[in-house]
C-alpha cells in the first residue's frame, strides 16, 4: 500500500474445500490461534472472524467451513456461513492444495457469483519443487481466470504469507474501522472454550464420533485468578456417549485435561473445567437443536 494518508478497512472471506489449510492461514495472518485446527476434514463449522488492526487499516478475516455438497441440516447451515461471508466480502482469498484440484468446481460455482477481487492461494508449496509450483500457478489461473492473482504459500511454515497480506492491504477500500482497534474477533470467550473442547474430541476420537458431537458451555465464570467452566458434550446416540466417556471415565478425562491446557494458554489464567455428556438424538438434522447450538439456517 503506497499511501497511508487514508484509513482503509474491509472484510476478507477465506474459502476453500475442507482440509486445505484455511484456518492455519487465517491464524497466521491475524497472529492469534482463533480457529481450531485438526487433520480431519470439516473441523470448522462456524464463520470465525479474526480482526487485524494497524495504524491506518483494519482487516476482518472470515474463516469459513470447507465447501462441500451438504447432506444434512448441519452441513446446510455450515454452507450458509460460507454464503453470508461471501455476501459481506470486499475480497476473497481462495485457499487450495497446490497438488489437489479435485472438487474445485464446488468452490468455483460460488465464486462465479462474486464481483469482488479473488486471490488464489496455493498452500503446501513446501511439499513441491519450484517447477511444480510454477506449473500449478498456471493450472489454477486457467481453472479460474477471474482470479486477480495466484500466490504460493506454506501456511504451516509461514512462508510467503506476507504476499497474501500485501495483496489484501492493496485491495482494502477506504473506510473507517468497523471494530475497536483492540478487538481480535467478534466471538465471545464461551465460543472459544467450546471450540477447544471440540478440537480435542476431533484429535482423540475416530470415525463418526467427532462429527456427531457438539459442545455447549453451560457456565463460564471468570474470577481474579481462575476461570470456572462447565461444558456439556452432546452426542446423537447412547452408544456414542459410552465411547466419549470411555472405560472408567478415562477418555472424557483426557479430553478435559487437554482442553483445559489449551484454554489456559488462550485465556492466560488457570481454568477449572467440568465436562458432562448428554444425548441429543439426531441433533445434526433438527432445526431446534441447531438453533440451540448457534447455527443459522436459511
Amino acid at each position: 500500500m503506497n499511501s497511508r494518508t487514508e484509513h482503509k478497512a474491509g472484510f476478507v472471506s477465506i474459502v476453500g474445500k475442507p482440509n486445505v489449510g484455511k484456518s492455519t492461514l487465517m491464524n497466521q495472518l491475524v497472529g492469534e490461534r482463533l480457529s481450531i485446527i485438526t487433520p480431519k476434514a470439516q473441523t470448522t463449522r462456524h464463520r470465525v472472524m479474526g480482526i487485524l488492526s494497524g495504524p491506518d487499516y483494519q482487516i476482518i478475516y472470515s474463516d469459513t467451513p470447507g465447501i462441500i455438497e451438504p447432506k444434512y441440516e448441519l452441513q446446510k447451515s455450515m454452507m450458509s456461513f460460507v454464503d453470508f461471508s461471501l455476501e459481506d466480502a470486499d475480497m476473497v482469498v481462495w485457499v487450495v492444495d497446490l497438488t489437489d484440484d479435485t472438487e474445485a468446481e464446488k468452490v468455483i460455482e460460488r465464486l462465479q457469483k462474486v464481483s469482488v477481487p479473488v486471490l488464489i492461494v496455493l498452500n503446501k508449496m513446501d511439499t513441491s519443487d519450484q517447477a511444480a509450483v510454477v506449473a500449478a500457478m498456471e493450472k489454477w489461473k486457467g481453472l479460474f481466470p477471474k482470479a486477480d492473482a495466484v500466490v504460493p504459500v506454506s501456511a504451516t511454515e509461514q512462508y510467503n504469507t506476507q504476499a497474501v497480506m500485501d495483496w489484501v492491504l492493496d485491495k482494502l477500500p477506504v473506510h473507517p474501522a468497523y471494530y475497536d482497534k483492540e478487538e481480535l474477533t467478534d466471538r465471545p470467550e464461551r465460543f472459544f472454550a467450546s471450540e477447544m473442547i471440540r478440537e480435542k474430541i476431533f484429535e482423540l476420537y475416530s470415525q463418526e464420533i467427532p462429527y456427531s458431537t457438539e459442545v455447549a458451555i453451560e457456565s463460564f465464570k471468570e474470577e481474579t485468578a481462575i476461570i470456572r467452566i462447565q461444558a456439556v458434550i452432546y452426542v446423537e446416540r447412547d452408544s456414542q456417549k459410552g465411547i466419549i466417556i470411555g472405560k472408567g471415565g478415562e477418555s472424557l478425562k483426557k479430553v478435559a485435561t487437554w482442553a483445559r491446557k489449551s484454554m489456559e494458554a488462550f485465556f492466560g489464567k488457570k481454568v477449572f473445567l467440568e465436562t458432562f455428556v448428554k444425548v441429543e438424538k439426531d441433533w445434526r438434522s433438527k432445526e431446534r437443536s441447531l438453533k440451540q447450538f448457534g447455527y443459522k439456517l436459511d
